[in-house]
């Protein structure tokens, strides 16, 4: 994504959530980033006990999830451009908001699907999630989660937050997971994990890294096979360095203990250990059906690739040491775990998403990533061939697409930043 200083960011964001109109989307917006971390040697992740407000009973089970015996390749399909940007009334680029078959016409997906505009939600979407009852939640930057009916009709289910970019359902009950923030400074800001149950929040991890350029904290979050939830944390710096004083510019050798990592926590909080670290700002993540967790990374300011990786538990993955001038190099024997996959620079992505269902004939347990930026190369929908080590372009024509979930029919949900747009992407041969 475009990396901008925070005030300019937040201008861009006030501005933004400000018009009434449907307004084109900037291609400057920057999605929530991982703190900078100090040199260090890879060792296991080491548990760190936190206080937990409110105990609640442990998984009894692992999460199950049902792999395939065999898996197949997608079949054989014309590629997918980005479409030319169009004029209308309501912008230079794109159609207005509420035009549907415009909206429809302008999506690109591969052949054999067909794309659906559900609804329209007159806020910012930062993620999406499908409940136990079957309907789908909303996080958006005002604060607010709603809960859309079988009809794409929106009611409030939670309000109260300060953007909210991770949520999941702990499986086997109706209790939401989800990250926001404390503080929401440039500086020394703070982020949390919290659940809600029965209309009452409950914050189970405080103290996590926030806001460096108004965009890294506490992110995506995901129940994994062994009833843990997982979470991203950005780092506080863009390359590990310190941001201000006679030091500035320096490596700062003193990161706090969870930025730029992937925690594992219990869902009660009792238990918060880093999983993985290196990760500048992942902002989603998700398991496969083979017990691999996958994320990926935005990247420094100085436009390198974005990046695509297998989570390996334990390793170190890039943050703070990067090859420009005035990067940081890691340390004689420490070993930097290379990405699987690399993205355009400054394309953004966010959203991450396993696809664990059958309605999309060799898709199963490949990945479906969300490229944000309002770049050209960006605004689409990238499919990871399972392992991670490949992909395609799934669905262009997006303005700034942030998130995607996998309904309980298979259809993939996919929702726009800009324009708050809900559609639905369906395999219809």
């Amino acid at each position: 994504m475009m990396k901008y200083t925070f005030l300019s960011s937040l201008l861009c964001l006030l501005l933004f959530v400000a018009c009434s109109s449907p307004a084109e989307p900037t291609p400057v917006v920057e999605q929530p980033t991982a703190e900078p971390t100090a040199t260090r040697t890879p060792v296991p992740p080491q548990m760190i006990i936190l206080p937990t407000a409110t105990a609640v009973p442990e998984p009894d089970a692992e999460e199950e999830i049902t792999a395939e015996p065999t898996l197949s390749a997608p079949p054989p399909s014309r590629d997918i451009e980005q479409p030319p940007y169009a004029e209308s009334e309501c912008s230079d680029k794109y159609p207005c908001n509420d035009d549907v078959a415009a909206w429809e016409a302008r999506i690109q997906v591969r052949d054999g699907f067909t794309v659906e505009y559900v609804a329209r939600l007159n806020a910012q979407p930062t993620v999406l999630e499908f409940g136990p009852d079957g309907l789908l939640y909303i996080a958006t930057m005002d604060g607010t989660i709603y809960r859309m009916d079988a009809d794409g009709n929106f009611s409030p289910f939670f309000n109260g937050l300060l953007v909210p970019t991770g949520m999941a359902f702990q499986p086997g009950t109706t209790r939401l997971y989800v990250s926001d923030r404390v503080t929401n400074q440039f500086i020394d800001g703070e982020s949390r994990v919290s659940y809600i149950e029965d209309g009452v929040l409950t914050t189970i991890i405080d103290g996590l890294p926030c806001c460096y350029v108004g965009y890294h904290s506490a992110n995506g979050i995901v129940f994994g096979p062994d009833g843990y939830g997982y979470v991203t944390v950005g780092a506080r710096a863009d390359h590990g360095e310190i941001l201000q004083g006679p030091n500035a510019g320096e490596q700062d050798m003193d990161l706090h203990p969870f930025e730029a990592s992937i925690l594992r926590f219990s869902p009660d909080g009792s238990e918060v250990e880093v999983y993985a670290r290196g990760f500048r700002n992942a902002y989603g993540l998700d398991w496969d059906a083979d017990g691999n967790l996958y994320t990926a990374d935005n990247s420094p300011d100085f436009n390198p690739p974005e990046e695509f990786y297998l989570v390996t538990p334990g390793g170190e993955h890039g943050y703070p040491w990067y090859d420009c001038e005035v990067c940081f190099s890691p340390p004689p024997g420490v070993e930097v775990i290379p990405p699987n996959f690399t993205y355009p620079p400054n394309s953004a992505p966010t959203g991450v998403t396993a696809y664990l269902h059958d309605q999309f004939p060799g898709y199963y347990n490949g990945i479906f990533v969300v490229l944000w930026s309002a770049l050209p190369w960006a605004q689409r929908v990238i499919w990871m061939y399972p392992g991670g080590n490949d992909g395609f372009d799934f669905a262009t024509g997006f303005a700034l697409p942030i998130d995607t979930a996998v309904s309980p029919d298979g259809s993939l949900y996919v929702t726009d930043w800009a324009t708050g747009i809900i559609l639905r992407i369906s395999y219809t041969g």
